[in-house]
């Protein structure tokens, strides 16, 4: 294999509410945490032991809009996207990272904001703006 592949797909529960920034130029981004947890029983105890994973995400334009629109903290979707690194200087001049999901198209599994509104399996794409006109909202 020639290529290379970074794709991510995740379920979980939102961690809080979306964060929005508007821009001028009329774009958007929303950011919100995600937790996929991961459960087992030990064999010698018999202990169920459940492990929590916070993924970053970042959804653009009027995918963020739709996801600040519908999706609250504790709403469970499903992601595909890809993973980037962000680097910048903190204010003491230290070099900083964070590593993100950047959300290519996402599915609203559940929803407590408008239930009625949405079809809670209408898998919706996050960047296309050529399907932008196609989004039920």
């Amino acid at each position: 294999m020639s290529g290379s592949l970074n794709k991510v797909m995740l379920i979980g529960h939102l961690g809080d509410d979306l964060k929005m920034h508007y821009f001028e130029g009329g774009g958007a981004i929303g950011r919100f945490p995600l937790a996929t947890n991961e459960t087992y029983t030990k064999k010698a105890t018999g202990e169920k032991v459940t492990n929590t994973d916070w993924h970053n995400l970042v959804v653009r334009n009027k995918a963020a809009e739709a996801c600040e629109k519908y999706l609250s903290k504790g709403d469970r979707i499903y992601v595909e996207g890809k993973i980037k690194t962000r680097k910048w200087q903190a204010e003491d001049g230290t070099d900083r990272y964070s590593t993100e999901i950047v959300v290519d198209e996402f599915t609203f599994l559940t929803t407590k904001k408008n239930s009625s509104e949405v079809t809670p399996q209408a898998k919706l794409p996050a960047q296309d703006s050529s399907k932008e006109e196609d989004l039920p909202f």
